[in-house]
């Protein structure tokens, strides 16, 4: 039984859920899970043997299934139904064109010591779950025209 678990880092690079309700719409109902589960897969980069191997199914199932579903909604919903699919790659390549993509995380800037900034205060393993505390320490400069003694603190 496919979980949402299985190839979860598709979501973070993918609007997932808005790419599962266009997709649907090109198919004209809801994705399987299996549907949305091989989707991820190739969002993550795998190849439709590589999803088969880590889901323990045959690779010809596999890759008769994408031909026959994701694919071709893909090739509906971005507009190629004429084109040729060369490359598993293909997919991700139009959708990606297409604007599925995620903003990419706030980067922090590569120069300067940040040690004094933040701290990693605690982490704990419980329930499959890794929580990292962190104490972050964010200085911004007032205006000029501010002083101390007309903040209301």
């Amino acid at each position: 039984m496919p979980t949402t678990e299985q190839f979860s880092q598709a979501a973070n690079r993918w609007d997932l859920e808005t790419l599962y309700t266009d997709l649907a719409s090109a198919k004209g109902k809801r994705l399987t899970p299996v549907e949305k589960l091989h989707l991820r897969g190739l969002l993550c980069g795998y190849s439709p043997s590589e999803i088969a191997e880590k889901l323990g199914k045959n690779p010809k199932g596999v890759e008769t299934d994408l031909c026959a579903t994701i694919y071709r909604y893909v090739k509906s919903l971005v507009d190629k139904c004429s084109e040729k699919i060369e490359n598993w790659r293909n997919i991700t390549e139009w959708l990606e064109e297409a604007g599925y993509i995620c903003n990419s995380p706030a980067k922090v800037p590569a120069s300067g010591d940040f040690s004094d900034k933040f701290n990693i205060t605690n982490i704990t393993f419980q329930n499959n779950q890794i929580t990292i505390d962190v104490f972050l320490q964010i200085t911004v400069p007032l205006p000029q025209e501010a002083s101390i003694q007309n903040l209301d603190l």
